[in-house]
């Protein structure tokens, strides 16, 4: 999906566990090149692996000086970043930053 010029949107799997890690990451890296919003409103469980393969993704992201934001985040995915020490805030749309 499209938003802004040269913007992809991308929505995550409600369940983002090790069996989704390889997946998202060919899907994260398909859109490599332009800027990125990830919904992960849908996130109904996300395991350590989805989340480095997100962290990496940013990174990269940063690296290619191209945007990569959350613009929707459920409570399951916030609450597990938070749990295991990850933040995102500064990923976070001003929208819903807290």
């Amino acid at each position: 999906m499209a938003g802004k010029k040269g913007e992809k949107t991308i929505s995550l799997a409600a369940v983002l566990d090790l069996n989704e890690a390889s997946a998202l990451r060919g899907k994260l890296m398909g859109l490599r090149g332009g800027n990125v919003v990830v919904d992960a409103s849908g996130v109904e469980r996300v395991g350590a692996l989805c989340i480095q393969v997100i962290m990496a993704a940013a990174k990269t992201w940063d690296e290619d000086k191209l945007s990569f934001t959350f613009s929707k985040v459920s409570d399951a995915f916030q609450k597990t970043l938070q749990l295991i020490g990850v933040n995102i805030d500064h990923l976070l749309a001003k929208e819903i930053r807290q």
